[in-house]
């Protein structure tokens, strides 16, 4: 019998979702393949998280991948002329990045072929999340019914599978499965206006999503906020 572990590409952020998502894919017996993404973001705080978390929580290895979306726009998160709303907003807000998870997950997906890997984990969610349309589930399925459509591996009949473990999750129930796998939610950065040091905002849709999860789940908030 072998006690090889079967291969799993992880996108990584360094946020408190995929960082779950990480420590979730490990406990549950995958070798894990970390990806990140310098993307053109506001702040490479994030990218220095998941360098952390990748090595903290056990991750075979850890690439990050440089490509600008910053040279496209539309969103806060990559355009510095649009600024980070402070307050809820109706519809999509201007912080949904256009396409950016079917980009990520098209990286997963050649990555995952070289490996001889089916398997794929994002941390996207359907419950506490900001209304961005590349994470709700019927997008997952879509997506993975296309991978298994354009490769290799799809085609000579072994199956890919995209994990999104957190998708049905609250905010506080995703916190604490992170706790219960050993997540150090202080390494995480989850603010979309952190400075170079990491610290929060406090007032972006991410931080107050995050302030009420670790309200919710009785625990106490580590993240480092801004004076």
């Amino acid at each position: 019998m072998s006690n090889t572990k079967p291969k799993a590409v992880v996108l990584l952020s360094g946020g408190l979702d995929s960082a779950t998502v990480l420590a979730t894919a490990i406990a549950d017996g995958y070798e894990c393949y970390a990806l990140s993404f310098d993307y053109g973001q506001r702040h490479k705080a994030e990218l220095q998280a998941s360098d952390r978390l990748a090595e903290t929580l056990g991750a075979k290895t850890h690439k990050t991948l440089s490509l600008d979306l910053g040279q496209l726009g539309g969103s806060a998160l990559t355009d510095s002329t649009i600024e980070v709303p402070t307050h809820p907003s109706e519809g999509i807000p201007v912080t949904y990045v256009p396409a950016r998870n079917t980009i990520f997950l098209s990286y997963a997906l050649a990555w995952a072929e070289i490996l001889q890997s089916g398997d794929i984990f994002i941390g996207v969610n359907a419950v506490d999340y900001s209304g961005y349309p590349d994470c709700r589930p019927e997008y997952i399925e879509a997506y993975e019914r296309m991978a298994n459509l354009a490769t290799k591996v799809g085609v000579e009949g072994h199956k890919m599978t995209i994990h999104t473990p957190l998708i049905e999750l609250s905010k506080a129930e995703i916190i604490q499965l992170g706790l219960s796998r050993g997540v150090d939610y202080a390494m995480t950065v989850s603010c979309y206006a952190a400075d170079e040091t990491g610290a929060a905002c406090g007032e972006c849709d991410s931080c107050r999503l995050r302030a009420k999860g670790f309200a919710d789940a009785g625990v106490a908030d580590p993240t480092r906020y801004r004076k």
